[in-house]
Formats: C-alpha cells, structure tokens, sequence
C-alpha cells in the first residue's frame, strides 16, 4: 500500500511538470491547471503548528477538483469545488473546506475542521 501511494505521489508531481500554467492563467480558465503560489502559510492540527512564511502551495485542478499542495510538512487539502464569486475571484464550497478563495495572483485560506486548520496569504 505504501509503495502504491508513493507511486501515486511520483505520477502527481510529474504530471504538475507537464501541466504548469503561467502567472497570469486563472485556474477557472482551464480544465487542468498547475501553479504555485508564495508566501505565509501556517497549520495547526494534531498536537502540531507549523508557520513557514516563505511558504509555497501548489495548485492541481483536474477537472472542477482542485487540490492543494503545501510545502513544509503541512497536510494537503484535497477534492475542493469552487464557485464564481465578483470580480472572477473563486470561492471553496462544501462541508469543512469553506474559506478559500483563489484567482490568478492570489490564494487566500481560512480552512478549519476536525483535522486542523490551515492558512494561507500567498501571490505569484
């Protein structure tokens, strides 16, 4: 089972290669999207904070699922749908995953749930 979730994990990373968008891509203009924003992100669940304020989540949408890929040792947030909000700015639906907003200079998130709760303030 590990080595199928590793497996996993190098087949999700090498597609990221493939697929990357440039700064000025919004991810609700594509299908597959891959990008990766900077700055302070932090989360606290399990007995655990982590701060890293040169932080930097990566983005993976497939589809209308994005996925949320953190650096630093802090669990990713996976399976998020959004729904367009004013001025193209996209915001996270569903049970425990409120509090995300994204467009294509800007990740915010407030996320909190029984597994903890993540922040990010991050641009690229």
């Amino acid at each position: 089972m590990k080595t199928m979730k590793m497996i996993g994990t190098l087949a999700v990373v090498s597609l990221l290669f493939l697929v990357s968008c440039d700064k000025d891509t919004s991810p609700a203009d594509r299908d597959l999207f891959v990008g990766t924003y900077e700055g302070t992100i932090s989360f606290n669940g399990g007995g655990e904070t982590i701060i890293d304020e040169d932080g930097k989540v990566t983005v993976a949408k497939v589809g209308s699922s994005y996925s949320f890929i953190f650096g630093s040792g802090i669990p990713d947030i996976t399976g998020v749908r959004f729904e367009e909000g004013d001025d193209n700015v996209y915001v996270s639906i569903g049970e425990g995953l409120t509090g995300i907003r994204i467009t294509a200079s800007s990740l915010n998130i407030g996320v909190t749930n029984d597994e903890g709760t993540w922040t990010a303030d991050c641009s690229r």
